[in-house]
């Protein structure tokens, strides 16, 4: 997905950061984005701001599709993915939102539209998910956007 690339990108990582790489990388940036910094012109601090916000965006969102972000939740992840229906999906941008009984949502990127249209199409949206999407894609949890790092 574009939006992973990049932030990677923007943030300077690979996909094989981790979340202590990750929260490093974050404050050096924040250190020489900060607008407190830009004080000299009100364009410069404007341009700094969003730079800021932009980074902090990054971040968050990094932090919630890294390995070990997912692994912290892995068991309630199974737990849902195993045992709740699903309530409600959505699509957009090869982007797979899918909301569960048990109150949980999670986020599927680089999903293709075929298989999006299968999942539409299938018997049973549940069992398609678990044997073609749930472990297939990389994902975030909705409910709990941020790990500790």
């Amino acid at each position: 997905m574009k939006k992973i690339v990049d932030y990677r990108k923007l943030l300077g990582v690979t996909e094989a950061a981790e979340l202590q790489e990750l929260k490093s990388t974050y404050r050096s940036l924040m250190k020489s984005w900060h607008p407190d910094k830009f004080q000299d012109s009100e364009e410069s601090k404007l341009n700094a701001e969003e730079k800021s916000k932009t980074i902090i965006e990054a971040y968050h969102f990094l932090v919630s599709i890294a390995p070990e972000t997912r692994n912290q939740s892995f068991a309630e992840y199974t737990l849902t993915t195993t045992t709740s229906a699903i309530t409600d999906f959505e699509y957009k941008a090869q982007v797979l939102r899918v909301e569960f009984a048990d109150g949980n949502a999670y986020e599927y990127f680089d999903v293709p539209r075929a298989v999006y249209i299968k999942l539409v199409n299938a018997d049973s949206p549940g069992r398609f998910a678990r044997r073609h999407i749930y472990n297939e894609y990389v994902y975030r949890s909705l409910s709990k956007l941020v790990a500790s790092a």
